[in-house]
Parts: structure tokens; sequence; C-alpha cells
């Protein structure tokens, strides 16, 4: 197989990292609005914790398109 071939398949085996983070974020603001929908008076104490969780789950895919963009280009 070519190198170029292989170039293509982990690029494109890192799209499932991007969709994982993805996966990840709507799980955390569902959970987010259900706990709200559960308890109105704790949105201030659980929104910050939703904004790292968010930062590090969006981190993870950002992380899988670079890796994508230094493979191709590299």
């Amino acid at each position: 197989m070519d190198l170029v071939a292989l170039k293509y398949i982990g690029a494109g085996l890192l799209s499932i990292g991007m969709a994982g983070a993805a996966l990840a974020i709507g799980n955390i603001f569902a959970a987010f609005f259900d706990a709200i929908a559960r308890n109105p008076s704790a949105s201030a104490k659980i929104e910050k914790y939703i904004y790292i969780a968010v930062g590090l789950a969006e981190a993870m895919g950002i992380f899988a398109v670079l890796l994508a963009f230094l493979i191709l280009f590299s």
C-alpha cells in the first residue's frame, strides 16, 4: 500500500476523534439542561463546570484536527 493512501486513512480515522468530541459536547449540554430543568436554582453553581468540561471536550476535537493536518501535510 502506498504511503499517501495511509496518510488519507489516518486522517479519516482521526475524524472519529472529532465526532467523539461533538458527541461529548452534546451529552454535556443535555445533562446540563436536564439538571436545570430539575433544579433551576443550581444553574449558577453548575455553569462554571459546564464551560470547563466543554472546553476540554472541544480541545480533544481540535487536537484531532491538528493531527489530521499534520499527517496530511507532512
